[in-house]
């Protein structure tokens, strides 16, 4: 496809374009769009997913289990045992949390493994201009799951220490009650609030932006001409998709941790 109409260029920007509704202007001033793919992708693996997990969970044996059944109790206590690990009190909210954001978010950044061009491929032959397989390469999508977080964190900073109790933390802690202290207390802590959701979903899609965008570069040798750039192609592509496999496992696995951490801490009282 890098050897169509507009070279290597229209390649990459074919690539990186997403599908989406036609964009809503508002005052001139701001436009939004939503982005089909993204969300299409991530509510189909979403609920195989589940499927998935629902599934082996009723067909759940005490005897000798199958491989299936076998592979989902490993992730079940590999994900429970990182949990114990961070979070001491009530499990049984966090527990599938965790459980729900470690899996889906490697499912999403499992289709950055899929061919390159075979999605968009697909996609044109339904009749669609552009298709992007990879949500999380998307930051509206990482956005939305490090806002879920956040609001999480707000959620249980009101269950463990109440509205008062909060809000007292809040202009007090770190620096102490002395209300000269009030606005240099609330502000570090405003910023420290909201970095915590920026950085969980920039964290997120700048490596997998980055991997997708180094797969693209790799695929366009295929089609650069000449028997050596294809073989150099085919070798990149496959070493790079091998590393990468490494990539988005830790990828989901650092959002998972930092998520039940972030939770954790907003119940800890200063």
């Amino acid at each position: 496809m890098a050897s169509e109409p507009g070279g290597f260029t229209a390649y990459i920007q074919h690539h990186l374009t997403f599908l989406s509704l036609p964009r809503v202007s508002h005052s001139g001033f701001w436009t939004w769009s939503i982005n089909v793919d993204s969300i299409t992708v991530s509510l189909v693996l979403g609920v195989i997913f589940c499927l998935w997990f629902w599934l082996k969970a009723r067909k759940a044996t005490s005897g000798v289990p199958s491989r299936g059944q076998a592979f989902v109790e490993i992730v079940l206590e590999f994900v429970d045992g990182q949990v114990k690990d961070v979070f001491h009190g009530d499990r049984r909210v966090i527990g599938p949390l965790a459980l729900t954001v470690f899996v889906w978010v490697f499912l999403m950044n499992f289709m950055d493994l899929l061919p390159v061009d075979l999605i968009p491929l697909i996609a044109e032959k339904c009749g669609l201009g552009h298709f992007r397989p990879v949500p999380t390469a998307d930051i509206n999508t990482t956005f939305a799951m490090s806002i879920t977080v956040f609001l999480l964190m707000i959620f249980y900073s009101f269950k463990a220490k109440g509205f008062g109790g909060y809000m007292h933390e809040m202009f007090t802690a770190p620096f102490g009650k002395n209300p000269l202290l009030w606005i240099p207390n609330f502000a570090l802590n405003l910023v420290e609030l909201v970095s915590k959701p920026v950085s969980l979903a920039m964290r997120l899609f700048g490596n997998m932006y980055a991997g997708e965008l180094v797969f693209i570069l790799i695929a366009g040798l295929f089609s650069a001409g000449g028997v050596a750039l294809y073989s150099l192609g085919l070798v990149g592509y496959t070493i790079w998709g091998l590393f990468h496999i490494l990539i988005i496992s830790i990828q989901a696995f650092i959002f998972m941790v930092l998520t039940v951490v972030y939770i954790s801490m907003a119940q800890e009282h200063h």
